[in-house]
């Protein structure tokens, strides 16, 4: 992915962002080994969005290695065949100057090209050792949204509708993580096609409840593959929890498992986080392999949870 390595431009007065995120303890997120945390989705212009924060991103020349950030456009507001182009500024704020510091970049997003290239504002060594990105081991990140232009069949024009900014809050905890694990064993998946959207028995982790979601014959987007998912049961908007999740399919031939990973994010009500293309029905249906043996068919959800988030 493409890596700016020169220091990021002041964006002075004249940036407001759309989105500014607070990550506290970024210390603790280093200790988590994330590869990247999300934020809470924030919504504007039609649209809702995530941003992302790459803490150890690619290395200059030197082996230093830098922070990044990328913005993701929620799978849910994609559809195929359509591709939504946006102009935006990503940054980082210095406490000292009194303003952000970033670049202004582009990315076409598509049904199955979501995430934007990742730009480094900052080396991770630099900002450890910086009073004016990082106070009192917090640095707050900005996205503001540009211009967006729409390619779709309808070929609607969207116009960028300036409100307050959306202040989140992210807090990862340095120890005492909650992990949770859930097996669900379903002895009826063949008569399970004319239902779109299965719920497993809920399942109590951290003092709330979660459920794995499952469209068995496909999501209406991806009519060719299985698509899985975690959910809350439900929400509390002061406290959305910083998740990993792990969704697994037990080969029962063999005994292994067929395992996908997210990295950092915070889980809402009602998106969930999961894969609307897990795994192709051809493959699950694939009788050579132990996925589905008659009717039945084990699924796993391992996760941890490793903080909150709120809006400020």
């Amino acid at each position: 992915m493409h890596c700016q390595i020169s220091a990021p431009a002041p964006l002075g007065k004249t940036h407001v962002p759309d989105l500014e995120w607070k990550v506290h303890d970024f210390s603790a997120l280093l200790e988590t080994k994330a590869t990247s945390v999300l934020s809470a989705p924030f919504h504007c212009s039609g649209y809702n969005w995530c941003l992302q924060v790459t803490p150890k991103h690619k290395q200059d020349d030197k082996g230093n290695p830098y922070v990044a950030l990328s913005l993701m456009m929620s799978q849910g507001c994609l559809e195929p065949g359509h591709t939504v182009h946006a102009d935006f500024e990503l940054s980082i704020f210095n406490h000292s100057k009194g303003m952000y510091y970033g670049y202004k970049a582009s990315h076409n997003y598509a049904f199955q090209n979501g995430y934007s290239n990742k730009e480094c504002l900052i080396s991770l060594q630099e900002l450890l050792k910086s009073s004016a990105f990082l106070v009192d081991d917090s640095c707050v990140f900005g996205v503001e949204i540009l211009k967006i232009d729409v390619s779709s069949p309808e070929k609607k024009a969207v116009v960028v509708q300036k409100k307050a900014t959306t202040v989140q809050n992210l807090f990862i905890q340095k120890k005492g993580f909650i992990k949770g694990t859930y097996t669900w064993t379903i002895n009826n998946f063949q008569e399970l096609d004319s239902q779109n959207f299965v719920r497993s028995p809920k399942f109590e982790v951290g003092g709330h409840k979660w459920y794995i979601g499952m469209y068995p014959r496909g999501e209406r987007r991806r009519t060719d593959c299985l698509a899985l998912g975690l959910y809350r049961e439900s929400a509390d908007e002061l406290s959305r929890k910083v998740v990993q999740i792990t969704l697994s399919i037990l080969d029962q031939k063999n005994g292994k498992y067929l395992t996908r990973t997210t990295n950092l994010l915070v889980c809402t009500h009602p998106e969930g986080w999961g894969w609307i293309a897990f795994l192709p029905l051809k493959e699950l249906q694939d009788k050579s392999r132990g996925y589905l043996i008659e009717s039945k068919y084990v699924l796993k959800a391992d996760f941890t949870i490793f903080g909150s988030s709120n809006d400020g």
